[in-house]
């Protein structure tokens, strides 16, 4: 585990950045981050490491750009540090799907698979445990 750890995970509030899993429904740690990968310059510093679940960081990989699906446009992904979740995202409860709000937001929902049918299913599993949003 990453020194940085704790200070991540506590930052985020126990809860992947990008999608909201909530930590403590994993049977091990969540996935420190960098927002912007070594491999395209991104350090280590607080400022760039962000929570993430196995998920969501597969999928982001070393991504820093994606493709808006309304436009095909290619935009910034969502930035943990920078932007605010509740700009670029919002919850429905009734599908228990994540939506992009923005071209960032559509992107990175994209991007990261947000509504694949396994993610739903377990969103609606942390809903009934009063887990999830």
């Amino acid at each position: 585990m990453t020194p940085a750890y704790d200070l991540v995970s506590q930052r985020a509030g126990f809860r992947c950045e990008y999608c909201h899993a909530p930590a403590t429904l994993f049977n091990f740690h969540l996935e420190v981050e960098h927002i912007i990968p070594s491999s395209r310059g991104g350090d280590d510093s607080p400022e760039n490491l962000a929570l993430a679940c196995r998920a969501c960081n597969v999928y982001k990989g070393d991504a820093t750009e994606g493709a808006d699906p309304d436009t095909g446009t290619a935009v910034e992904l969502f930035h943990p540090r920078q932007h605010r979740w509740a700009d670029h995202f919002r919850f429905d409860a009734d599908l228990a799907e994540l939506f992009g709000t923005t071209a960032t937001g559509r992107a990175t929902a994209a991007r990261l698979r947000f509504n694949h049918p396994k993610h739903v299913r377990a969103r609606r599993a942390w809903m009934r445990l009063d887990l999830f949003p």
